[in-house]
């Protein structure tokens, strides 16, 4: 059996009483990018923030490598979506993704020389080491998904969380991205994204999880991203070819 990066028992997570998953068994095994698609609503951004910690789940329990968050935190690298973000506070892009080394320096360190040539190393690695000294409100969409990259590059981590990082960006941004992805699994990283495009599915990840307040099916991409799984996650009609021609 294949090490786990992370995995869920019975995951179930509820919003002023309207369940939002229900019993969510989720393996993501180590080395893969896994991406989590389904309908708007379907949970997928909750089933990320539930196993970190971000939202209070009702039932279950969420592992990563074997053990608890809190045993594997420095390990456990997350990227939120850009709109979570003040754009508008006044910093520059190398001081936004240095903010990435913080969790190894504890309390008293300050980040030094080191820290910064890791988050301009991490900026030469998302194509964007050209804009440290700029402000973050001046960038477009895809300059500041780059910067969120960056910044949980910098942290090392052997597992990475991605919730919607294609959203609203350009080309190229787009593809600068996929590159940094493969190349962590190249180099034996684990990557679970958010993901939107099912036309995408098959080029960005290899293992996908299909999702609708429950697991419809998740495995590797040939075995998971089917049309009669996409089908039952979309609730799509079995007449509806259109919706399936492009994904599978």
């Amino acid at each position: 059996m294949t090490d786990l990066a992370c995995r869920t028992e019975n995951l179930g997570v509820a919003y002023r009483a309207e369940p939002v998953l229900r019993a969510v068994d989720f393996r993501v095994p180590q080395g893969v990018v896994m991406g989590i698609v389904g309908p708007n609503g379907a949970g997928k951004s909750t089933l990320i923030k539930a196993m970190l910690g971000l939202v209070k789940p009702l039932t279950g329990t969420v592992e990563f490598f074997g053990g608890p968050l809190s045993r594997a935190r420095g390990r456990v690298g997350y990227m939120p979506q850009s709109t979570s973000v003040d754009w508008d506070f006044p910093t520059t892009v190398l001081d936004v993704v240095t903010m990435g080394t913080y969790g190894g320096l504890g309390w008293i360190r300050r980040p030094g020389r080191r820290e910064r040539a890791r988050a301009l190393e991490a900026l030469e690695q998302t194509g964007i080491a050209d804009l440290a000294p700029r402000q973050i409100g001046e960038l477009s969409g895809g300059q500041r998904q780059r910067v969120f990259l960056a910044r949980t590059l910098v942290q090392a981590p052997d597992l990475y969380f991605m919730d919607e990082p294609f959203q609203g960006i350009d080309a190229k941004s787009q593809q600068a991205i996929v590159d940094v992805l493969h190349s962590l699994r190249e180099a034996g990283r684990t990557v679970v994204i958010v993901h939107h495009d099912l036309a995408t599915v098959r080029d960005y990840c290899d293992h996908v999880t299909l999702l609708n307040r429950g697991i419809v099916a998740s495995g590797p991409v040939d075995e998971a991203f089917t049309r009669e799984h996409i089908r039952a996650a979309y609730e799509v009609a079995a007449g509806d070819e259109a919706f399936l021609e492009f994904t599978a």
